[in-house]
């Protein structure tokens, strides 16, 4: 009986769920751009982790045992360098994004990653980072026990079992705004609506929404933004104005897209890939090569020695290759059948849509990860 790869058949269950042409479905405009002036900042800060069961950095880590010996000052202990013993301390990057409108008092959350040889961060307390930005100001102050999603366990007999990663965790809440980014949404009279994903047509259908709510007030400057320029009423009012935009409803583009990962083999399809006509010949040549060490004995009474000798056996397998006539596929249903009727591996799929699309009868961007 042939067997399918699974990756055709979950393939068209989804088809036959969503490929069906169907009416065109508006997204909320607060789901297709950003306002323009407010946006997100990446903090980062240096800090220690203490603590830990003997899995810390050890004294080959010189900054690690500078930052205990720096912090104790700070807090008024007077030690000598050569008195601090680590492993239970490790140096970690401390990373967060600070979002737009963000107060003081506002919580981050943030993630820790060692940056020593320590192997395992497990059990371990943040003591006071210093978050800062780009401008090197301190905009959050970070601490807290941390939350690991992964253990590491060993035997005695140096047996032992490892899930996820022990170097890295993260702190729900772990950090607290010290200071605040001033965000201005409307500069000149105008305020700027950010396309997430840039596109001529989306831009200038959003255009066209805003204006039908707001008569002459928005244009599309690129296919990255559209200017709206702030309507009679709304000169004191942005917050409510923006409310009001976001609530508008758009028809967007959707990308005929075919994502590839080849490390796991997992393919995923969107609904509008097109396929135009195309034969494929997918060869499956199979090269085997046995080793056979053969023992060889001297003759009776004879001055040799028994000697090792190694025999390779070579077995190439070449099947009969089919050709495949590839009908013009309008749906992602079609598509599905097509490429199922391959009997081919997700991994051997890959390489197929590859070539189709270098062939150009995939009609669709190929994304490999």
């Amino acid at each position: 009986m042939r067997r399918f790869p699974l990756f055709p058949v979950v393939l068209a269950a989804f088809a036959l769920a969503f490929g069906r042409p169907a009416t065109a479905h508006a997204d909320h405009l607060r789901d297709l751009v950003d306002a323009g002036g407010a946006r997100e900042n990446q903090l980062v800060g240096y800090g220690l982790v203490t603590g830990l069961a003997g899995t810390g950095d050890d004294l080959t880590v010189p900054y690690t045992r500078q930052s205990v010996l720096s912090m104790l000052r700070r807090l008024g202990v007077q030690v000598d360098s050569n008195q601090i013993m680590l492993r239970n301390v490790a140096a970690v990057i401390v990373t967060a994004n600070l979002p737009a409108f963000a107060k003081q008092g506002t919580k981050l959350d943030v993630t820790i990653s060692s940056v020593g040889n320590a192997k395992s961060l497990m059990g371990g307390t943040l003591v006071q980072t210093m978050m800062k930005g780009s401008d090197n100001k301190v905009y959050a102050v970070a601490q807290g026990n941390m939350v690991i999603g992964g253990f590491d366990a060993k035997g005695a007999s140096g047996s032992g079992a490892k899930q996820g990663t022990v170097n890295a965790g993260r702190i729900p809440e772990g950090a607290i705004v010290e200071r605040e980014v001033n965000a201005n949404i409307v500069e000149g009279g105008a305020l700027k609506l950010e396309l997430r994903n840039p596109g001529f047509s989306v831009a200038s259908r959003i255009a066209e929404a805003v204006n039908a709510k707001f008569p002459n007030s928005a244009s599309a400057t690129d296919g990255g933004s559209v200017k709206v320029k702030v309507p009679a009423g709304f000169e004191t009012r942005h917050v409510e104005l923006m409310a009001a935009l976001e609530d508008i409803e758009v028809i967007p583009v959707r990308r005929a897209r075919v994502v590839i990962n080849e490390r796991t083999g997992t393919i995923v399809a969107g609904g509008d890939v097109r396929l135009s006509p195309a034969a494929v010949v997918h060869g499956s040549l199979t090269i085997t090569v046995k080793e056979a060490p053969i023992a060889s004995q001297p003759g009776a009474f004879g001055q040799g020695q028994t000697q090792v000798l190694q025999r390779s056996d070579v077995k190439v397998t070449d099947p009969p290759k089919d050709v495949t006539y590839m009908k013009p596929s309008a749906t992602l249903a079609d598509v599905a059948s097509v490429l199922g009727s391959l009997g081919l591996s997700p991994r051997e799929l890959a390489g197929v849509l590859q070539a189709l699309k270098t062939a150009n009868a995939l009609e669709a961007e190929l994304v490999v990860q």
